[in-house]
């Protein structure tokens, strides 16, 4: 059977025809076949959308949306800044072709003055 996906404004439709149905004295069994989905998904679908209007839940999925985006662009930052300290802190090192690592990055050396001219 074809996955179908359905918007937010599909689904409180089918759930409104399916209290119009089950008020009617339908069984569950019989709403779910006549709107022809399976029972596990209306149920998944009153508990996320029982009582919600269209408008409600087109906002909900832009804000879930939205929250997806800001969590992928917090991580990346999150990755920057522990790159970023790794490398201040001289802890940074690469792998050379024969598998041993170096030092990209090293601590100034106490033997040099630092502020004077040569």
């Amino acid at each position: 059977m074809k996955k179908i996906r359905h918007s937010p404004e599909q689904i409180i439709a089918k759930l409104r025809e399916a209290d119009a149905m089950l008020a009617s004295g339908r069984s569950i069994g019989q709403v779910v076949q006549q709107l022809a989905v399976s029972e596990q998904t209306y149920h998944r679908w009153r508990n996320q959308y029982g009582g919600m209007k269209a408008s409600d839940a087109k906002r909900l999925k832009q804000l879930e949306q939205e929250n997806g985006r800001l969590k992928k662009l917090v991580a990346d930052l999150s990755l920057d800044n522990a790159m970023l300290k790794e490398v201040v802190k001289g802890e940074f090192e690469a792998r050379r072709s024969d598998g041993r690592r170096r030092r990209t990055c090293s601590a100034p050396s106490s033997s040099r003055s630092v502020g004077r001219a040569p």
